[in-house]
């Protein structure tokens, strides 16, 4: 979702060039013409929330300091940029000490506007991903800290929030990459075991003969190997949570034990001769459908009534894509920052082109393809052409790379990126008219037509042939009579020779 701005200004000429400029920077904008209705609009819930706020300093209700000393107050966190006609040194340190983040004079010329916000929302963008990483640390992660403007993700949270206040189990349900953990981290942070240990168990990836042994533990010389006494995940995450991912991969005979410990709170470590009490708390997961699972025999029935006490269901990022900007801001702050690169953050067309992509692998594919662009950027924002693998699969989108020769006597710079913009239209609104107003020819039209597919189709000479219901033959006639190109055609046929 585009961010949406806030300008404070009680002068109504300077707030409508604001909005102009904010508007064709590619943001949403809003206006208040005091300070009272802005720190009322930046806590006004149930609405889109602020990315930043532009604030005038002298306003006749409540000026601009005293909107940053209330927002201090209040711990309101939005940036703020602060302007003035009177830019003296005196009024600069107030504002910085007060909290703004950036200070220009009027009247702000387009590109240091558009600057200072790139720079106010990349910083805050990467503040954010710095205090949720050190809270994750810490074990103190809460659901405040999900940022999220989906109503399936805002029903997660509640579910979640609800559930961090008891020790009832809890089963997360979701897609690989959905962001399972974070939920989990965040349900222990926002309990009474925040701050204590939280042990993560990928059940998938266990061998099969060290299941019990790593959850349970064993004695030394339990078994050949055993050389000394192993605590096991269960003892590990005694007082805190133990968080079990892909539960539906625990081998039957391990879920027979596992549902003895949650039933008795206690565990039998391999070569023990007693039990051993444990006070854990345990939140699982899986992104395989349970039920069937049981159906076909390969998870106990009784095992998955005591586990799903409490679902919570995860949407798959294509269901919640107004989530994609944040997720893909943070991530481009948190990765620049990381790789020492100068990343103000991704232009609107990269946005879009996130937007639009499906993404199978989830959060922790948009997160991957974030980091990969950040890598390849040769400017300071993120554009189309940092995103080729995304860019090649959604409609309207294309990223071409010219090809190296394949034998060249003397190394040759490497050349741009060529980003292409493709554009698809509807063949039901191809003109009938021509410029004069009557009718076009048949042999115009079917020239026109023939030229869209090729692009549409990307030179695929077989789709075009059966999309428009002629042969392939004819097709290649067609084209050779109205001299359309015949690029597409040696694409083709060098893909065919090369499969």
């Amino acid at each position: 979702m585009t961010p949406t701005i806030l300008i404070a200004d009680d002068d109504p000429v300077q707030r409508r060039l604001l909005e102009t400029m904010v508007r064709r920077f590619g943001y949403h904008a809003e206006t208040v013409d005091g300070g009272e209705e802005a720190l009322a609009r930046l806590t006004r819930p149930g609405v889109a929330p602020i990315a930043l706020l532009i604030l005038d300093l002298v306003m006749p209700d409540l000026d601009g300091m005293g909107v940053l000393t209330r927002m201090r107050d209040r711990k309101i966190g939005t940036p703020v940029i602060v302007q003035t006609a009177h830019g003296s040194i005196e009024a600069v340190i107030s504002a910085m000490r007060a909290g703004a983040h950036d200070f220009v004079v009027k009247p702000v010329g387009a590109e240091r506007l558009q600057i200072s916000i790139k720079n106010a929302l990349s910083a805050d963008a990467l503040a954010g991903e710095v205090r949720r990483i050190n809270r994750r640390a810490q074990g103190h992660l809460t659901f405040k800290d999900l940022v999220s403007r989906s109503p399936d993700m805002a029903r997660v949270i509640r579910l979640g929030e609800r559930a961090a206040h008891s020790s009832i189990p809890v089963l997360i349900e979701g897609e690989s990459g959905v962001g399972k953990e974070l939920v989990a981290r965040a349900i222990q942070g926002g309990s009474d075991r925040k701050g204590k240990s939280f042990v993560t168990v990928n059940c998938g990836a266990l061998p099969a003969n060290l299941v019990e042994s790593i959850l349970f533990g064993h004695e030394k010389g339990a078994f050949t190997g055993a050389t000394e006494k192993h605590t096991g995940k269960f003892l590990e995450a005694n007082g805190g949570t133990l968080f079990l991912d892909e539960i539906g991969e625990l081998p039957l005979d391990i879920q027979v034990k596992l549902l003895r410990a949650l039933q008795e709170g206690e565990i039998d470590p391999v070569g023990a001769r007693r039990p051993v009490r444990v006070d854990i708390r345990l939140i699982s997961a899986t992104n395989q459908n349970l039920i069937e699972l049981v159906k076909r025999g390969q998870f106990r029935e009784d095992l998955f009534y005591r586990l799903n006490v409490f679902p919570i269901s995860i949407p798959p990022l294509r269901n919640r894509r107004e989530d994609i900007p944040d997720l893909a801001r943070r991530f481009a702050a948190r990765f620049a920052a990381e790789e020492g690169r100068n990343i103000r953050g991704l232009t609107a067309e990269a946005l879009s082109l996130l937007t639009s992509y499906p993404w199978p692998g989830n959060v922790r594919q948009l997160e991957n393809a974030v980091f990969r662009a950040v890598v390849l950027a040769d400017g300071d924002e993120l554009t189309v052409a940092e995103f080729p693998q995304i860019a090649a699969h959604v409609d309207g989108f294309d990223v071409r790379v010219p090809a190296a020769p394949a034998f060249a006597a003397v190394a040759e710079p490497p050349r741009e990126r060529e980003i292409v913009r493709v554009e698809t239209r509807d063949p039901h609104v191809l003109p009938l008219l021509s410029s004069n107003g009557e009718m076009r020819k048949l042999d115009e039209l079917e020239k026109e037509t023939i030229r869209f597919a090729l692009t549409h189709y990307r030179g695929q000479m077989s789709e075009i042939a059966r999309r428009l219901g002629i042969g392939r033959s004819t097709l290649y006639r067609k084209m050779k009579e109205y001299g359309l190109d015949e690029g597409p055609l040696e694409a083709e046929a060098s893909d065919t020779m090369v499969a």
